[in-house]
């Protein structure tokens, strides 16, 4: 099975830098599961993420933007569910 994700963000909010950099924590992380990661421009003040079709992250129903640590574990969760992720899965208070 092919492992896509897709960022929507909203250009008119300025949002791509960090679209484009959320890009890049999931390519250098998940660069052996992936097979391909988009950035989509969006409407206004979008922001979601889907992997493999599936919503994982809308800014509008979160009322934010979403951790890397916890973006990373939602990916992982949908592509790869047994793999560990080393220091971001461990909790803060270890």
């Amino acid at each position: 099975m092919e492992n896509h994700v897709v960022i929507t963000y909203c250009p008119g909010c300025k949002w791509l830098l960090r679209s484009a950099w959320m890009a890049q924590e999931l390519l250098s992380t998940f660069e052996d599961e992936l097979d391909e990661l988009s950035l989509r421009p969006g409407p206004s003040g979008i922001f979601e993420v889907h992997v493999n079709g599936q919503r994982i992250w809308s800014r509008k129903e979160a009322q934010r933007f979403p951790d890397i640590k916890e973006l990373k574990q939602l990916v992982r969760d949908r592509i790869s569910p047994n793999r560990s992720l080393g220091h971001t899965d461990r909790s803060s208070a270890d």
